[in-house]
């Protein structure tokens, strides 16, 4: 049960690490290997959420959760990667609605709207490829 586990969480990490830069790859033209991280860590999150509450939860409140998530901790990332490392990431400085060029709101939208692709790919494939509970999603 142990390892089924570790390998269920280890295919979610891995998947949304390579998505996740693959996204940045496509959209920015280059990434950073602590973004295949945070990438992963979020999309784990993604499934073990609505897991977590037997996907009881409606969609839109699903969306909310992971987007405060990914943003808690794209903040906390920013600032060991980009303040105590000085590793220069990424920096929302010129952004509006921006806390200490680590998050911002604009960025916000665009990771919510992720959020909504990312929670029924990863609910779907643990129920496919791991017989996990089949998610039932709704809107309210």
């Amino acid at each position: 049960m142990l390892m089924k586990k570790l390998s269920e969480y280890l295919f979610l990490w891995t998947l949304g690490g390579i998505l996740y830069y693959s996204f940045e790859l496509l959209f920015r033209g280059f990434s950073h290997w602590s973004m295949f991280l945070l990438g992963g860590l979020c999309f784990l999150f993604f499934w073990l959420q609505g897991h977590w509450v037997k996907w009881s939860d409606p969609m839109w409140i699903q969306v909310i959760r992971c987007t405060i998530f990914i943003t808690a901790c794209e903040f906390t990332t920013g600032i060991v990667v980009n303040k105590w490392f000085q590793w220069a990431v990424w920096d929302y400085s010129d952004q509006p609605f921006q806390l200490f060029g680590q998050i911002c709101l604009p960025f916000a939208v665009i990771f919510s709207g992720l959020c909504a692709i990312g929670i029924p790919i990863s609910g779907n494939l643990m129920h496919w490829l791991f017989r996990e509970e089949k998610p039932n999603y709704h809107i309210l």
